[in-house]
């Protein structure tokens, strides 16, 4: 196939991001921590993997770790996940490992586990107990394997906001920022998709990782790009799509770079040679088609109101508290307008980016205009 969508995107899918990738690796090699902001699906992990890959190629004295919080719901996952992939970034043997992590640690005990591929089935776990007791002894690993390989580890968290589900959380982000504030050899990426909540960790002055580091808001990749992008991709399979087409594809679905690279993947499918609008509609209709099912149930679960809002969103009205689009799709009052807008902000269901309410999933917008009438 030549579109990737649903996994980090490498080489030759990846788009631009230019100046993003210049700016955080100047940030990062600099031993500055970064803060990325995006809603999810917009390219945080890819923009990451190849800002480390890059940076790892031009200085061996660089080393990413990357982890995904995602997986963690509670401290003690937090911490047994957190000291497996720094060691695992950070020492490639099995016996190395195992060495290594033993003295690191003093007041807490170990336990490994390998699989029957050691150098990739690892992972260690410890007494909760312990850890409660001295939890300094995982946190600061990251400091003192880079002074002692004499490295500069890069720790990649994504989906940092999962912590704030944690029990006390409050309580563990101080612990973590006490430490990891004291860090000189060792640098922090944390990026996150729920735009809401990491604001509020990292933008409120009250909270403990508020000027933790340079606060990054990802912007969309320009239409230019994916028109570029998607031309090519077309020609390198012997088939046609001209610029325009191309733009359209990309434009349909905001830009966003999940859903252009699967809606030029639906189109590129349906065209056996060269692409027309008939194909886009084809490669569209089929996505639709394929999500129905799953929109359907995202509407079950709406309000009436919240409903009706997303209409006079997916038809591009854009002054939603004026009497005449309440009226227009009986919005009830300005003030359930704005209570239907952040039930659906905090639903993930739509967000604003530079004053503009957009829907999380641009093809839910095309759903709701092609399964409802326009008022």
């Amino acid at each position: 196939m030549p579109f990737k969508f649903g996994k980090v995107v490498q080489d030759d899918f990846f788009v631009n991001r230019e100046s993003e990738i210049h700016h955080i690796s100047n940030l990062l090699g600099s031993g500055i921590n970064v803060t990325l902001i995006s809603p999810r699906r917009w390219g945080k992990s890819s923009l990451l993997f190849k800002i480390g890959r890059e940076m790892e190629k031009k200085n061996p004295g660089v080393r990413f770790c990357f982890i995904d919080l995602f997986q963690t719901r509670s401290e003690e996952e937090f911490y047994a996940y957190f000291a497996t992939e720094v060691i695992r970034a950070s020492y490639s043997k099995w016996d190395e490992r195992m060495e290594q992590t033993k003295n690191f640690f003093k007041q807490i005990i170990p336990r490994f586990s390998f699989g029957l591929d050691p150098q990739e089935q690892f992972s260690l776990s410890f007494d909760w107990e312990e850890v409660k007791r001295h939890p300094n002894e995982i946190l600061d690993l990251p400091e003192k394997i880079s002074i002692q390989k004499n490295i500069r580890l890069i720790v990649c968290l994504d989906e940092f906001q999962n912590i704030a589900h944690y029990d006390e959380d409050l309580a563990f982000q101080k612990k973590l920022r006490a430490v990891w504030q004291r860090h000189q050899h060792c640098t922090y990426a944390l990026y996150g998709s729920k735009q809401h909540m990491m604001a509020e960790l990292f933008e409120n002055k009250s909270m403990p990782f508020y000027k933790f580091g340079e606060i990054l808001f990802l912007d969309k990749i320009d239409n230019d790009h994916w028109r570029r992008y998607i031309s090519r991709k077309f020609r390198k399979s012997d088939k046609k799509i001209s610029a325009k087409l191309a733009g359209k594809v990309a434009d349909l679905v905001d830009n966003h770079p999940y859903f252009v690279q699967q809606l030029a993947n639906a189109v590129w499918l349906h065209t056996d040679e060269v692409c027309t609008e008939d194909e886009i509609k084809q490669g569209l209709n089929h996505l639709l088609t394929q999500y129905d099912m799953f929109f359907s149930r995202e509407v079950d679960m709406l309000s009436n109101l919240q409903l009706n809002l997303l209409k006079a969103i997916a038809w591009g009205e854009d002054q939603l508290t004026a009497k005449s689009t309440i009226k227009k799709y009986k919005l009830s009052s300005s003030a359930s307008v704005i209570r239907s807008r952040e039930a659906l902000v905090q639903k993930e269901v739509i967000d604003i980016f530079n004053q503009r309410i957009e829907f999380l999933d641009p093809l839910f917008g095309l759903w709701i205009r092609s399964t409802y009438q326009k008022p």
